[in-house]
């Protein structure tokens, strides 16, 4: 049966996250409704990250099997077709029997957005994480430096989680800033639950003068939640991409 890649880009304002919750809905949900449209049967789709209630994606990867004779043109156009407008299928292609669309990723990026300015925004609220108080950006340049490389993240990872293995590689982690926007753009092998969000927080709280940079050497050391800071609100996360081989 022929296997398919879809790059999906999504609005998450709406949704209860990614992963399919009963009487909840989430863009799995709404990917695999579409789907029995086209072709009156249930296909499961995989997405390469499980993201949160109000999460955006610019490039998430999903990845089906089908033996509907469409090209994947044809699937994209018939997707869009089916799916709410918060959900486009921007790219389609055919894919090799093994590949999986999260067990094969080697790389996602993620990208946090602030909005550091006083007054609150009103078209990209649900699009922003807004501070409103000044942020020193040159100290969580510094703290993040501690966190580039392969190490523990056992301190952000959310709970609860069934996750044991809290061993990441990040492989860069950038503070950017174009006017009052400022866009924290993470690149890794993997992601714990909740661990850009729980860092972003963590950031903001240096960049707040509450804790020094090097603070951040002493929160990963200690392997724990409570010694990381508050986990940043979902509106402001995207998932970006997601590299293969």
């Amino acid at each position: 049966m022929p296997t398919f890649k879809l790059v999906v880009e999504y609005d998450g304002t709406g949704y209860a996250g990614w992963q399919r919750q009963l009487g909840q809905p989430t863009v799995q949900a709404a990917l695999e409704n579409a789907l029995q449209k086209i072709t009156q049967t249930s296909i499961a789709v995989i997405g390469a990250g499980r993201t949160d209630a109000g999460v955006h994606a610019l490039g998430q990867v999903v990845s089906f099997r089908s033996d509907k004779p469409l090209t994947p043109r044809d699937w994209r156009r018939a997707l869009n077709a089916h799916l709410p407008a918060d959900i486009s299928v921007q790219a389609s292609e055919s894919v090799p029997d093994d590949f999986h669309a999260r067990y094969s990723a080697k790389t996602k990026q993620y990208e946090y957005r602030i909005l550091n300015q006083p007054e609150r925004p009103a078209l990209d609220r649900n699009r922003v994480w807004h501070i409103y108080g000044p942020l020193h950006l040159d100290v969580m340049r510094q703290a993040a430096t501690f966190l580039v490389g392969k190490q523990d993240f056992g301190s952000f990872q959310g709970n609860p989680t069934d996750t044991t293995d809290t061993i990441c590689e990040l492989q860069r982690l950038d503070l950017v800033q174009e006017g009052p926007l400022v866009r924290i753009q993470f690149l890794g092998d993997r992601f714990l639950k909740q661990m850009v969000r729980a860092i972003v927080g963590t950031l903001v709280e240096i960049g707040q003068d509450k804790r020094p940079p090097e603070a951040m050497k002493e929160i990963l050391a200690a392997k724990d939640r409570r010694a990381a800071g508050y986990t940043a609100p979902p509106q402001g996360l995207y998932l970006v991409r997601v590299d293969y081989n």
